[in-house]
This record gives structure tokens, sequence and C-alpha cells, in this order.
């Protein structure tokens, strides 16, 4: 329980950047006080669309009127509809990032032991989830590979790329912590890795359909849990 007390006894004094953060990276800014440049507004603008109805359904025509600016005011900004992918892509990738380096950044300052440092970052995950004001929009990631056939390779390689670092990080995580706990039985850890990403996909899912934004935190926890009784014998 080491990490959870640690976790608790600063929850009250987290900074809000991280919950702010993580705003930024999960939903289009609308809203916001500071009104983004053009070319930010087209992609907030294009990312709410695709993540509401799919790619192939989003038009240059309703980012510009959304954007209230002219054809030629979005052409500067991106050649055709292919360079707003790109573009979408490679914004979504930095963002997730930087909210997975800000969660173990923190997570790290609270547990400096690979496992509990591990258990504290997926509870700060599943707690900024949780305090989200409406229901997680969804993942332009998969929203992506279901029209992958729309995009040229780079973009679909991009997209993958982006997977995979999900599973580096989670990877070189549990390998840090099966070297200090090893686990209690045989397991693919390659596979555990993949699982943080296939959780969030699959909760995103689930909580879309099923309208209940709970599913996707609490499926982090369970995930949380299995790692936890993988590697720390029972009590």
């Amino acid at each position: 329980m080491r990490e959870i007390r640690r976790f608790q006894g600063a929850s009250n004094r987290a900074p809000r950047p991280l919950a702010q953060l993580y705003l930024w990276y999960s939903r289009p800014m609308l809203d916001t006080a500071k009104k983004p440049d053009t070319r930010e507004r087209i992609l907030e603008l294009a990312e709410a669309a695709v993540l509401a109805k799919g790619f192939a359904s989003t038009s240059i025509e309703e980012l510009i009127a959304g954007a209230g600016i002219s054809k030629s005011g979005f052409f500067y900004h991106f050649k055709d509809k292919g360079e707003l992918a790109e573009a979408m892509m490679e914004r979504y990738l930095v963002q997730d990032k930087a909210v997975l380096d800000e969660i173990f950044r923190r997570a790290d300052e609270l547990n400096d032991d690979p496992l509990h440092g591990l258990l504290v970052a997926l509870k700060l995950f599943a707690e900024m989830l949780g305090n989200l004001p409406d229901a997680h929009p969804g993942c332009l990631a998969a929203s992506f590979c279901y029209q992958d056939q729309l995009f040229k390779k780079k973009i679909r390689d991009m997209n993958a790329d982006g997977l995979l670092r999900w599973r580096k990080r989670f990877r070189e995580r549990l390998d840090r912590i099966a070297e200090k706990y090893p686990p209690r039985g045989p397991v693919d850890l390659e596979a555990l890795s993949d699982m943080a990403a296939s959780n969030v996909e699959g909760g995103l899912i689930l909580g879309r359909v099923l309208k209940d934004v709970t599913i996707l935190p609490r499926q982090i926890m369970l995930y949380r849990e299995l790692v936890r009784a993988t590697f720390l014998p029972a009590a």
C-alpha cells in the first residue's frame, strides 16, 4: 500500500496543469479563452469532426465555415486533405507523448520503485480520465485506423509508430519491474505492455457505446491490479 499512501498524501496538492494537459490531449479545445491561431483552430475543428463522424465524412468546406476563413485561407495552411490528416496525426502524437511523459514524471517523483511508480502512474491516469468534465470523445489513432485505406503510407506508419511507442514505454517499465520483482508465473511482458493501449482503446469504445464514462478509468485500474498481481506475492 506504500504507493497508495504516498499518492494520496500528494493528491490534494497536485497542480492543475496535469489535468489541463490531458484536456489538451483528449478533446478539441474549442472554447478556450485564448483564441488559437488559424492553423490550430482548423486542426481542432478537424479533430472534433473526425472523432464525431470519421475522416471521410469531414469536409474542407465545413472546416472553412467553422474557422470563419476563406478557402484560400485553408489552403494557405494545408495544400489538401491529405496534408491536413498528416498534421492531425502529428499533433495527436505530440500531445499523447506529452501527457504520458508528464504522468510518468510525476509518478516517478512520488515513488522511485519501478513497480510502485508504475502503479502510481496508472492511478494518476485513471483519475485524470475519471475527472474529465465530459465523456472522452474518442481516439484519433483508432479513428484513422478504421479508415486507413484513406491515408497514405506515411500516415499509417505514424499511427503504428505511436502504438509502438506505447509498447516500448510500458515494456521498459515492466522489464525493470521484473528484474526487482520476478513474476509470480510465466508472463508475456510484451503482451502485458500492449494491454495498456488495448485497455484504453477498448475502454473508449465500451464507454462510448454504453454511455458510461466510468468504464475507461475502471479498465485502467483493473489493468493496474493485474500488474500488481503479476509481480507482488499474494498477501
